[in-house]
């Protein structure tokens, strides 16, 4: 048995690039910057270093969700890892890339900046949290169930 699943949080590295597919399926081609927190050895002193992870989506929700990015956008990813090979000007080249299942926006700075990480400490904002869009992303969302007909003991969960 293997698995093959990605979690990944970041900042987008470019403007989304939306091409299709000789049959023309939509294909939606993003970098995302993720942040690696490591120790410095000479200095004692945690530094990040980012990550450049290049993912895809494909289909017609990858048309819908490029409206929504831009540079700079924050976003949650879910998806998987592939790994390709081809061959260019006589040179084998490969890459590993995500295959995005699901994505989230995420909340940005106040001031449009998408960069920061911060905790939730003074001068951060954190707007109201985006839906993820996933597979049933045209269907609307079911209400909440509504638990004012249990009493405080009977609520089941």
């Amino acid at each position: 048995m293997s698995i093959n699943r990605v979690v990944i949080s970041g900042n987008l590295t470019r403007d989304p690039e939306l091409r299709q597919t000789s049959t023309g399926m939509p294909v939606l081609g993003i970098g995302v910057a993720v942040n690696d927190r490591r120790k410095n050895a000479s200095t004692g002193e945690w530094e990040d270093f980012p990550n450049f992870i290049d993912c895809t989506m494909f289909g017609t929700r990858a048309e819908s969700v490029s409206r929504f990015l831009s540079k700079g956008a924050k976003v949650a990813i879910e998806g998987k890892l592939r790994w390709s090979q081809w061959e260019r000007d006589g040179q084998k080249r490969s890459k590993i890339e995500v295959i995005i299942d699901e994505i989230e926006f995420l909340p940005t700075s106040r001031d449009g900046n998408a960069g920061g990480g911060g905790g939730g400490g003074a001068g951060s904002y954190n707007a109201a949290p985006t839906p993820a869009v996933t597979a049933g992303a045209e269907a609307e969302i079911p209400a909440a169930p509504d638990i004012s007909i249990y009493e405080d003991g009977d609520i089941p969960f």
